[in-house]
């Protein structure tokens, strides 16, 4: 074959290939639409999300950052000796404001005490620590769980009726079971109902009468409250709450203190008496 039939098969493949575009016969740009043609090609297949080049770098979404809850160190734990930060405020064992401090002093109390150290603010500046006694830490912890439990745990509530014409025995006998109840820490629903046949009475006033024979101190969650038309009244009693039990005690003491009072006559009085006698 001849070089010039060599140089027509090799100009028809190049037109073929290029789209049949019209090529340039000087050597040195002969081929360079082509090669653009490729580069783009190879450019948007290399830049494609189906491409598996291993320089091939996808961006994921960076993850947001979760809000720090300010109760998130609520729970009482020691930190034990490594403090990340540098100063921090420190309260003593005895509730004291010690001020700011460096963590080098704060080990050192640490050690020659026995105490260890426990985070109470992290978003404050300095942060708050606090030196306790591992004893202490560990009530804290305890009391943290009974909390909980008694949050997750669902109140029961118990039911009992009865009617204006109860006897003294039978009433004392429910609300024994009214105590029981209560001592467990559930709430009891109480429902008084009017007798057929006997005079109508104020059933609130009534039912409060019988809570008020119980020998525990109570709490309401709803008062004693007269339903149906004033045929039944209706409360519902639960655990007195730690200040309802610390009024309780007061009032008790201060009755006390007065039935004292009263029962001690002065000193004149009391002459006096005497004084009247003899004559």
């Amino acid at each position: 074959m001849s070089a010039g039939c060599v140089r027509w098969v090799l100009c028809h493949a190049v037109r073929s290939a290029c789209g049949g575009r019209p090529v340039c016969r000087t050597p040195a740009s002969r081929l360079t639409p082509c090669s653009k043609q490729y580069n783009i090609i190879a450019a948007s297949w290399r830049w494609s999300p189906f491409s598996t080049e291993a320089n091939d770098t996808e961006q994921t979404p960076v993850p947001k950052k979760k809000k720090q809850d300010s109760r998130a160190h609520a729970s009482v734990s020691s930190v034990g000796r490594k403090i990340p930060q540098r100063q921090i405020q420190v309260i003593s064992e005895a509730g004291e404001n010690l001020g700011t401090m460096h963590r080098a002093d704060v080990i050192r109390i640490m050690d020659e005490e026995g105490l260890k150290l426990v985070l109470l603010s992290e978003h404050k500046d300095p942060p708050v620590y606090r030196l306790m006694r591992g004893k202490k830490i560990h009530e804290e912890q305890l009391k943290q769980r009974e909390k909980k439990k008694a949050k997750s745990a669902p109140v029961q509530v118990k039911e009992l009726t009865f009617s204006s014409g109860i006897t003294s025995h039978d009433l004392t006998t429910k609300l024994k079971q009214v105590e029981s109840w209560l001592e467990k820490k559930h709430h009891v629903k109480i429902s008084l109902r009017g007798g057929r046949g006997q005079p109508a009475v104020k059933l609130d006033s009534t039912l409060e009468q019988m809570v008020e024979q119980m020998e525990i101190p109570v709490g309401f969650v709803s008062p004693p409250k007269v339903i149906r038309d004033g045929h039944a009244a209706m409360c519902v009693l639960r655990p007195p709450s730690a200040k309802e039990l610390s009024l309780k005690e007061k009032s008790t003491a201060a009755e006390s203190q007065s039935a004292k009072a009263t029962q001690t006559s002065p000193d004149g009085s009391t002459d006096s008496t005497e004084g009247s006698i003899q004559q």
